[in-house]
């Protein structure tokens, strides 16, 4: 019945859109509870927008955290669109235009008054907003949509490089608004960042072993699908003494509760192994978020 229920597209819809919508909640919250009384500057575009506010009020001008989201998200969404599925995008821009209406109808107020307590719980609190997002396959905009546009193009992450734009950002923050709290912003984008690295694996590949009585159905069904490589080899059941096979193929760790869920219905008495593969040489087809 679950089975069932993940694979019609109306159901994944409906968790989509409950996770956008928790996780732009949560992210209006760490925004006004947190960073803003503790005057941190978290990372990403959100960071970027955050940056803007804080330098036009100084100018008298007022150009708000919301307004800034949605002008940076939108031009960087579309220019993406073409190698990223029109679905993750859609609830992306979703997740970011929810957060920009939030912040301007949410008033919520401090936690606490001490900037270390804010750095670490909004940093957590953060760093399960943008989980949120990406379990319901979306995100949380900006940098996703370039790092997963280079990622489906090369096959190579830039996360490095964004840690690298996020620490230039910081660093124009530290010497305007003063280093301590560009100090206190890279231990809460640290913290943000660690909770993210923890529970969400995307862009690891592993390899799945295979044993099957029907190969050949499994793989054509697979290959269909999924568009991966997959070796066959016929085999012998060690202990019922019938032919087998014995296949294996490498994926990205996102797509394994999917392709299990198809060798199922080929096969009910599939056998499936997974590990962790640590390096792949080779042609890689990487999927389209959905």
């Amino acid at each position: 019945m679950l089975k069932k229920l993940r694979k019609d597209k109306r159901v994944r819809n409906v968790m989509t859109t409950f996770a956008v919508i928790l996780s732009a909640l949560l992210q209006t919250y760490v925004i006004q509870a947190f960073i803003q009384p503790a005057g941190l500057l978290s990372g990403g575009f959100t960071g970027i927008a955050i940056l803007i506010d804080r330098i036009t009020s100084l100018f008298g001008i007022n150009i708000s955290t919301s307004l800034g989201m949605i002008v940076l998200n939108i031009p960087v969404a579309w220019a993406c669109s073409r190698s990223i599925s029109k679905r993750f995008t859609f609830f992306s821009l979703l997740q970011v235009l929810l957060a920009s209406t939030f912040l301007r109808i949410f008033h919520f107020s401090p936690l606490f008054d001490d900037e270390v307590l804010n750095v670490i719980y909004g940093g957590v609190l953060f760093g399960f907003a943008i989980l949120l997002a990406l379990r319901g396959n979306a995100s949380t905009g900006g940098t996703d949509f370039i790092a997963l546009y280079v990622s489906n193009k090369t096959g190579n992450s830039i996360w490095t490089s964004v840690f690298i734009g996020n620490v230039v950002l910081l660093c124009i923050f530290g010497a305007i608004f003063g280093w301590k709290y560009a100090g206190y912003s890279i231990l809460f984008q640290f913290v943000s960042t660690k909770i993210i690295s923890t529970f969400h694996h995307r862009y690891e590949r592993v390899t799945l072993q295979i044993t099957t009585a029907k190969g050949p159905e499994l793989s054509e069904k697979y290959v269909e699908t999924f568009h991966h490589g997959i070796s066959c080899v016929d085999a012998v059941g060690g202990y019922s003494k019938k032919k087998m096979y014995l296949l294996h193929t490498v994926v990205s760790s996102y797509e394994v509760a999917d392709i299990i869920t198809l060798f199922h219905e080929v096969d009910e008495h599939v056998i499936v192994n997974l590990f962790r593969t640590e390096q792949f040489y080779g042609s890689f087809y990487r999927a389209p978020m959905e």
